[in-house]
């Protein structure tokens, strides 16, 4: 299946403008099979949420390839994940930025950060890091990112993230109800921030000190 499948799920995402050229070119090299459990691989390739355990999902591609795209991603930046998930989409941020640059993912659960570790270890990354922790409150550690995607909805846009976005930097992020948000992207330009809505989405919650208190 996978490369052949990969191939004409890519080739529907350019075809219906979710993915440009480079977000095709990366997705391409990163199997997503290899990021969903067996019992839905012979599901890898369609274009739906798949479950992954512990009440989360692997996005999408169409919604992957988008904010991918958004993103406007170049060579050699670092750049910040919020909830890992297992791995995919910081796979493909790491074919786009190239070995001179640096993802660093957040998650919350201890279980999905070592299926997140053991997808990306099979195609033997060496510019992530999956780090456990609050995603509310950023990664201070590497601070500031040239870009930030957030993978869950927030009630509000974290503060921590806006201080650690680089001036010139974007940010995607999902703001609104706790299961129907609209994706909203984030510019800041000479220590001001522009915010813009691009259209709904439907993410699991962002838990943390400036998210939901708990799951439902």
């Amino acid at each position: 299946m996978s490369e052949e499948e990969n191939a004409k799920m890519v080739e529907y995402l350019l075809a219906f403008g979710y993915a440009d050229q480079k977000t095709a070119d990366a997705m391409r090299k990163v199997p997503r099979e290899l990021f969903v459990p067996p019992m839905y691989r012979e599901q890898a390739y369609a274009d739906y949420p798949l479950p992954i355990g512990y009440d989360q999902t692997i996005s999408a591609p169409s919604i992957v390839a988008f904010m991918t795209r958004m993103l406007h991603v170049e060579r050699g930046m670092k750049i910040l994940e919020i909830g890992a998930g297992s791995g995919y989409q910081a796979a493909i941020l790491a074919e786009l930025v190239g070995e001179g640059g640096y993802i660093y993912t957040i998650e919350r659960i201890p279980e999905i950060i070592e299926i997140a570790k053991t997808n990306l270890s099979k195609l033997k990354y060496r510019n992530i890091s999956v780090i456990y922790g609050d995603g509310t409150l950023g990664h201070i550690d590497a601070a500031p990112y040239d870009r930030i995607i957030v993978t869950c909805g927030a009630p509000q846009i974290p503060q921590p993230l806006l201080d650690q976005l680089k001036d010139g930097g974007r940010m995607l992020i999902p703001v609104g109800a706790m299961f129907w948000q609209d994706l909203m992207l984030i510019e800041k330009i000479d220590g001001k921030i522009r915010q813009q809505p691009i259209l709904p989405v439907m993410f699991v919650p962002l838990i943390g000190k400036y998210g939901y208190k708990e799951y439902p």
